[in-house]
């Protein structure tokens, strides 16, 4: 049987010790899972977090305001109307769009994404993730709380709301809809306010699959034994990892909100044939659901391989819910 789960695109960069990312309960390690590797370079975690220069130099009237280290807004002023004679009407606000990027992204790729969104007038929240988050997922269910109460805080409970999240932020999104699914009337007009979702490289396949995912990104060098190692770590604690990530995926794919799907047939992070059941079951029910599947691209890199088809998909998709739609090509 397969277990569904997450897994990240991590930087490949560095090496460390994979004690260190697989947290393992009151620090008891197993050793089947200690591999003797130099220790992460301080803050490793911290150090690609989103510059809010790269995103508020590249463009005018956009001002960005940090609510935590991983969860940043982005006004958009342009989006408000020149005042008009007559007495003073009260201003629309722009619709916000949350924004889940890709684990270790860099601010100039994410800077591209947010660029569609505030030519077409929206404010745009950023919610970054953490590998601890997807290794620990119980340290991931209560960053979603966090973010839920951000989402529902005055500055955003009345308005509707956008989300597109990338590889692991599909993930980090999940822990929001797990907390939504176990408290439905906490969480009804929020729940009513998402009028649509954008999928982009999500990663869904296998406990092999993921283990696969870890070792290549983490550890190219080590990947035989950084699999194995993986696999064993998992299995070892099933109950506070791969029983969550299966939790998550069931939630997934009870979630009824349009939504439009990116994804290619030779990502290695993610299952094409288990992305289109998934999407298969969606339209049974009744979703409507836009999917645009490449033969050849890269993970969480649809838009730098084919910017004409991806934005062209985008805009459909948000003229189809009354959206406005984009004003400029990347």
């Amino acid at each position: 049987m397969l277990h569904h789960v997450y897994t990240a695109n991590l930087s490949t960069k560095y090496n460390f010790s994979i004690s260190h990312y697989f947290p393992l309960p009151d620090q008891r390690l197993y050793h089947s899972c200690l591999i003797a590797l130099p220790a992460p370079p301080t803050g490793f975690l911290t150090q690609r977090s989103l510059s809010h220069l790269a995103v508020t130099m590249l463009f005018r009237g956009i001002t960005a305001h940090r609510i935590s280290k991983t969860v940043t807004l982005y006004l958009n002023e342009t989006a408000s109307p020149k005042p008009s004679a007559g007495p003073p009407q009260p201003l629309p606000q722009a619709q916000p769009m949350l924004m889940l990027p890709w684990l270790g992204s860099r601010p100039q790729a994410v800077a591209k994404y947010c660029e569609i969104y505030f030519r077409i007038g929206f404010d745009v929240l950023i919610v970054e993730s953490e590998v601890s988050q997807f290794l620990w997922p119980r340290w991931g269910l209560d960053y979603g709380a966090r973010v839920l109460d951000v989402l529902q805080s005055d500055r955003f409970v009345s308005r509707p709301l956008l989300v597109h999240a990338f590889s692991i932020g599909g993930y980090t999104f999940t822990q929001l809809l797990v907390h939504m699914s176990h408290d439905t009337q906490k969480y009804h007009s929020f729940t009513k306010r998402i009028k649509g979702h954008i999928y982009d490289s999500l990663v869904l396949g296998s406990l092999e699959r993921m283990a696969t995912g870890l070792s290549k990104n983490l550890f190219p060098r080590l990947e035989s034994l950084v699999k194995r190692a993986s696999i064993l770590y998992f299995r070892a604690f099933k109950c506070h990892t791969v029983d969550y990530f299966n939790t998550g995926i069931n939630v997934f794919r009870n979630n009824p909100v349009t939504a439009l799907v990116f994804f290619c047939q030779n990502d290695t992070l993610c299952d094409p044939e288990v992305m289109e059941e998934i999407i298969a079951y969606w339209r049974k029910r009744g979703m409507e659901v836009t999917d645009r599947k490449w033969e050849e691209s890269t993970h969480a890199g649809h838009l730098r391989r084919h910017p004409q088809e991806y934005l062209s998909t985008l805009e459909t998709f948000l003229q189809s819910f009354s959206m406005v739609p984009l004003k400029a090509k990347m």
